[in-house]
């Protein structure tokens, strides 16, 4: 005989359906593909810092589009000129 507060050994899920997730207020669910040395970067910084990952993205993302109003090509084409500079000096 089982007591009124000890938890049962099994649960029976077969007629539970999933219900919504509650969006929160100011945040899309979206899928997308991150490079696994970026998501892992990420992860261990957010972990070193003591908040989520998700967390780390979204400031890191607001963050860039406060600060570099330029598009992706210019910053793009700035960093492979800072590059060949570099490269340049060391041969």
């Amino acid at each position: 005989m089982r007591k009124k507060d000890e938890m049962p050994r099994e649960y029976n899920f077969s007629k539970v359906k999933r219900g919504p997730v509650i969006p929160r207020k100011g945040k899309t669910r979206i899928t997308i593909f991150i490079g696994t040395d970026i998501l892992e970067w990420f992860r261990d910084e957010a972990e070193h810092e003591g908040q989520g990952y998700q967390t780390a993205i979204n400031q890191a993302l607001r963050n860039y589009i406060k600060q570099d109003k330029r598009s992706i090509q210019e910053i793009v084409r700035e960093a492979v000129r800072k590059e060949l500079q570099v490269f340049k000096k060391a041969s």
